[in-house]
């Protein structure tokens, strides 16, 4: 039985309708392929700024350069695009509304394995359906993709290959800031490019965004096509895998930022056991201190993170914290700002115990807490209350991922039939695996942006929901 896709369009999430729900019938459409064209940079003269040579007179970057330029590739991804005009489709019938297109993307990559694991950024290859690496020495393989996390932008690859140069992972939690660092990588599609700068901060929070929220920030020059690259250490050591720039026109203008190895290296790991990462939860709410903060809930401590809520059956719980405690500490690692937990969480896995030092009354207090697994998630921007589904669920609605909606608010969806016990399989095209891939997606969505939500109904049809 052929499947129905129900199309209803939201003004906006958990907003008014704008347009009626109505039925249609895909088929294949028609094939339009699109060439892209790479644009080189323009080339412009700059003056030498001579501190900054002097300063880096005593630091020989060779060694790391050496280590580092032959294990990092040119990640190619070719993509399959579907433009459709659902007008089309409804005056014209099937097929009338729907084109195809090829996308080209590329990005950079770092080899951790000889045997061919290579690790870039999940937004190198999302949507992907042709990834090819190619070495320095020019060789070109079809990569395999083992797993993503898009919370944390992290993908890993496979290519055919043995006794490749790679990359050792370093300790990012030891890092310092104003340490010298390397970016390796491939901007516009200058292969094997390395710059240098200097560690300008830790725990990075960019503007909000919930997403990735622990970021190592270094004044390294990094454009596009380094994405999916390497931050080394003087040593040739794998820090950070640069990730994004702050910018104004597209290209660097003095920040770059890039996710902690200590993170990547974690979730690489879950993603090779698992099969997909393994979050871990301190069960506690709350939010991070300053000085304005500490004014009105009339404490002294202006770091921190406040614990206003504590969630039941969690191993904080457990561990005797209480509202009002103050975390300063986690494994003595000093907490001072919300990316600093979130940060560390990122890096450990359900079942870890953890030391926390905390502030109850003035008093430092410490106690081992065991974290816990992230199994549900409530959405209140869709009115949604989700759950992960197990291996045993999955099999049995004949699925390989896919989130349960477990309670439902949203009137709208109500009204056109969605209820509780339907699966949430895909956002935007990216296939969801858990709670937090629906949290990462709805977080990382733009003003303005569509959201195109596919759902399986009890009958085992997919219905499609899109949001304005």
């Amino acid at each position: 039985m052929k499947k129905v896709i129900s199309i209803v369009l939201f003004s906006a999430l958990g907003g008014a309708l704008s347009l009626g729900s109505y039925k249609l019938f895909f088929d294949e459409p028609r094939v339009v392929i699109e060439r892209t064209h790479e644009v080189q940079p323009a080339v412009m003269q700059t003056n030498s700024v001579g501190g900054m040579v002097a300063a880096m007179e005593n630091t020989d970057f060779t060694v790391a350069a050496e280590k580092t330029l032959n294990a990092v590739v040119h990640v190619k991804n070719t993509s399959i695009k579907t433009y459709t005009d659902p007008w089309s489709e409804f005056f014209y019938g099937q097929g009338s509304g729907s084109k195809q297109y090829s996308q080209v993307g590329t990005g950079s990559g770092v080899v951790i394995s000889e045997d061919g694991y290579v690790i870039t950024n999940n937004h190198v290859i999302r949507n992907a359906t042709d990834i090819e690496v190619t070495m320095n020495n020019k060789k070109v393989f079809k990569a395999k993709l083992i797993g993503t996390d898009s919370t944390n932008d992290i993908a890993l690859l496979k290519i055919e290959a043995t006794k490749l140069p790679y990359v050792t992972f370093g300790d990012s939690n030891n890092i310092k800031v104003g340490e010298w660092v390397l970016a390796v990588g491939n901007p516009y599609n200058l292969t094997s490019t390395v710059t240098a700068g200097i560690i300008s901060a830790k725990g990075r929070d960019l503007e909000g965004n919930s997403s990735i929220d622990s970021f190592i920030q270094t004044d390294a020059a990094v454009n596009p096509g380094n994405s999916g690259g390497a931050l080394v250490n003087t040593k040739g050591e794998l820090i950070g895998i640069n990730t994004a720039i702050s910018s104004r026109t597209g290209s660097f203008i003095g920040y770059s930022f890039a996710v902690p190895s200590s993170i990547a290296k974690k979730v690489i790991e879950d993603i090779m056991e698992f099969g997909t990462v393994q979050k871990a939860i301190l069960g506690v709410k709350g939010g991070e201190l300053n000085s304005e903060i500490a004014d009105k809930l009339e404490i002294d401590n202006t770091e921190g993170f406040y614990i206003s809520e504590v969630t039941e059956n969690s191993g904080a719980k457990k561990a005797g914290l209480k509202p009002k405690d103050i975390i300063v500490k986690i494994n003595n690692i000093k907490i001072s700002t919300y990316a600093d937990l979130t940060g560390f969480l990122n890096s450990k896995r359900p079942k870890d115990v953890v030391q926390i030092t905390y502030l109850r009354n003035g008093i430092t207090n410490a106690a081992n807490v065991v974290l816990s697994k992230n199994e549900m998630s409530k959405i209140s921007s869709l009115g949604l209350q989700l759950k992960n589904l197990n291996k045993e669920q999955l099999k049995d609605l004949n699925i390989k991922n896919g989130v349960l909606i477990q309670d439902i608010t949203n009137k709208e969806l109500m009204y056109y039939g969605v209820k509780k016990g339907y699966v949430i399989t895909a956002i935007n095209g990216e296939k969801m695996f858990s709670v937090d891939d629906v949290t990462s997606v709805i977080t990382r969505k733009n003003k303005g942006e569509v959201l195109r939500i596919e759902i399986l109904n009890l009958d085992g049809e997919s219905e499609r929901y899109i949001f304005k």
